[in-house]
Parts: structure tokens; C-alpha cells; sequence
């Protein structure tokens, strides 16, 4: 059985999906090792952006523009990162909060700016993880439910590698409620 290393994976973006909207920040961190980070700020490959979007992260379009990585380069170094954290013979598991979301523009951005995606054809949804595991309706399942269970309240700050590690402490302790995790301590 291959073992599975799960990366917790944030990104913040300029609208509501890949086709139209840039993907404008990657956080990344190993679900069990938050202090290894990756982050990278993206220069837009599209001019569209809902405002919205941008009041929410705080990003600058056309700052991104002058001082954000090329996107083929940044997906290079997220790849590169990944490689380096995951050990040989382990697996690459894209972990999030809300991973369609996320999943969606990671993924488009692997497979055009490089032609694959190191973490493969699937991702792991901690909202759908959490419901399933304790039988919650969906509606219990937001951040806000659910960073006031495991996180004090702390809230999303949208930087995405803040809230990655925020996600991935998250995921951490929900797993620790699973007896065949838990058993592995």
C-alpha cells in the first residue's frame, strides 16, 4: 500500500473560476508538518477580476502584474516543493477546506502551465471529510462552524498560506477523532 503524505493547499484568486478569473496566491503545507511552508504570489494570466474578490485577499492586480511570478514558473517551484516534501513512495494528497474551490485552479494551472499536476486526478475535501466522519449536515460545515469547534474562532485571514496551515491544524484534529488515526500517535 503506496503511503500518502496530505499537503493542505489554500489558494485566493481574482473571481469564481479558472476560465475566466487568474489564480493570484498559493499557500501550501504538509497536513503534519505546518512550519514547511510554500507560498508564491502569481502574476494575473487574465485582466478579469470581480472586486469582491480582491477586497477579500487583499491582492493587487496590477502590483501582481510587476511583481508576481509567472505563472509556468510559479506551478515549477510548487512542484518542485512538492517533490521535496513528499518522500519516495509516498503519494502527494491535495488536501482543503472547500477543496472544489481550490482543486479546480490548481489544477487547471498544472495542466496548462506544465501538463500534469503532481498531486494526480483527485483531492480531498475536509468540509465533506468532516461531515461524513461525524454525521453533521452540510450547513455545520463552513469555517465558521467549524473554526469555532477546533480554532477559538480564529477566522480565515486570506492569505493563502496562513489559511492553509490554519486548515491544516484543523485537519489534524479531526483526524485525531478517527479511531484508525488516532491509534497511530
Amino acid at each position: 500500500m503506496t503511503e500518502e503524505t496530505f499537503i493542505c493547499v489554500d489558494v485566493e484568486t481574482a473571481g469564481p473560476n479558472p476560465g475566466q478569473y487568474s489564480m493570484l496566491s498559493i499557500g501550501a503545507c504538509p497536513v503534519f508538518d505546518t512550519g514547511t511552508t510554500f507560498y508564491i504570489e502569481l502574476k494575473p494570466d487574465r485582466d478579469e477580476f470581480q472586486p469582491e474578490a480582491l477586497a477579500i485577499s487583499g491582492l493587487n492586480m496590477e502590483e501582481l502584474k510587476k511583481n508576481g511570478e509567472d505563472p509556468a514558473e510559479a506551478l515549477r517551484k510548487f512542484s518542485a516543493w512538492i517533490k521535496k516534501v513528499v518522500p519516495e513512495g509516498s503519494r502527494a494528497v491535495f488536501v482543503a477546506l472547500n477543496a472544489p474551490f481550490d482543486w479546480m485552479f490548481v489544477n487547471d494551472y498544472f495542466h496548462r502551465y506544465l501538463g500534469e499536476n503532481p498531486f494526480g486526478h483527485s483531492a480531498l475535501d475536509i468540509k465533506a471529510y468532516f461531515m461524513g466522519q461525524t454525521g453533521v449536515d452540510w450547513s455545520e460545515t463552513s469555517m465558521k462552524h467549524l473554526s469555532s469547534h477546533f480554532l477559538e474562532e480564529r477566522r480565515l485571514t486570506h492569505n493563502a498560506l496562513r489559511d492553509a496551515q490554519d486548515q491544516a491544524e484543523i485537519f489534524q484534529m479531526i483526524l485525531k477523532q478517527n479511531p484508525r488515526f488516532s491509534q497511530q500517535e
